[in-house]
């Protein structure tokens, strides 16, 4: 039966302008429970669904809290990798930045006690995956500051992410020459210091 509403909510989400994703991620929110199917229906990568289902779960961790999707962070990192529509990719890699952002937090929160190592490895995995293929800017974008974010606890990170940056990036269009400009910047800031 909630995978069902589920479904029908979804389908009501005819594109992602932002009043159909607010609508849908309140219906999700007052019954917390439908966020696991969403979570479910965002990784059925094969069904077109799974782009909408994306959208509305990116709209509820942006603007409700990325606390909602903790209890799914299983789900959520073994199977990112596995995502190929183009429209669901870019809301996955912003849920990524947002777990990056609050797991780098100089402040405590949830983020910081829930998300494993494991966890962090498969979203650094899956973003360098990001970054050597044919992806959008702003998925790219993104998962620049995500693997900079990261890279913060894992020394290993800044020098692959620097290279892929000079190598790759930085020929890429014009959004992603910026954004690699800046991440570089900041791993030689912190290099330097």
């Amino acid at each position: 039966m909630k995978a069902d509403f589920l479904i029908s909510v979804l389908n009501d989400v005819d594109t992602a302008a932002r009043t159909n994703r607010e609508k849908a991620s309140n219906i999700v929110l007052q019954n917390p429970k439908l966020i696991k199917n969403l979570v479910e229906f965002t990784f059925d990568v094969d069904n077109k669904l799974s782009i909408k289902a994306a959208w509305v779960l990116e709209w509820i961790c942006t603007h409700h809290g990325i606390e909602n999707i903790l209890r799914y962070l299983d789900a959520f990192t073994e199977k990112l990798a596995q995502v190929h529509f183009d429209s669901a990719i870019r809301p996955c890699a912003k849920i990524c930045e947002q777990l990056a952002t609050a797991y780098a937090s100089k402040t405590d929160n949830e983020v910081k006690q829930k998300l494993t190592k494991q966890q962090i490895d498969l979203i650094i995995e899956t973003g360098f995956d990001w970054l050597i293929t044919d992806q959008k800017i702003a998925v790219k974008a993104y998962t620049m500051n995500t693997l900079y974010l990261l890279g913060l606890q894992k020394d290993w990170v800044h020098p692959e992410l620097e290279y892929i940056i000079r190598t790759k990036v930085i020929h890429e269009s014009k959004g992603c020459k910026a954004r690699g400009k800046k991440i570089m910047s900041l791993i030689q800031k912190r290099s330097s210091s």
